[in-house]
């Protein structure tokens, strides 16, 4: 399952790269996250995180990893327990006189739960409208 989603903002690409790029700023703008704490690392790659969110009324514990980083332009982390693993890309661009963000959020599930992927489409669509939400208004 893919969720892409664009988000513009008036900050400049290396205030909005430097911001996402610390992927505890889940807390403030992803509504799935229950909270984010990095386990190990400085944040760049090979950094970890632990994210614990809620989807669907429960609530699931991932490991994200920092896999690719190029400052003030890209970055992914793969999250990964032993349901789900999810690739996340946010590309930042110059827009103007502040930043584009495309945010792209892939999942592949394991084991039982790829039988119901289909049906959670919808949920996922909703979760990916309000990350969308909320990036916009954490970076204005």
């Amino acid at each position: 399952m893919r969720l892409e989603r664009t988000v513009y903002t008036p900050r400049t690409p290396t205030e909005t790269f430097t911001y996402l790029a610390d992927f505890t700023s889940t807390n403030e703008w992803d509504p799935g996250t229950v909270s984010t704490t990095r386990t190990s690392g400085d944040g760049g790659v090979g950094s970890t995180y632990r994210n614990i969110s809620q989807f669907l009324g429960r609530k699931t514990e991932l490991t994200y990893t920092t896999v690719i980083l190029r400052p003030d332009e890209f970055i992914e982390l793969m999250g990964e327990n032993k349901t789900l693993v999810a690739h996340d890309q946010m590309t930042v661009t110059s827009e103007g006189s502040g930043s584009r963000v495309d945010y792209v959020a892939e999942f592949e599930f394991k084991g039982l739960t790829k039988l119901f992927a289909p049906l959670l489409r919808p949920a996922f669509n909703k979760l990916g409208d309000e990350a969308q939400k909320g990036m916009t208004q954490a970076l204005r």
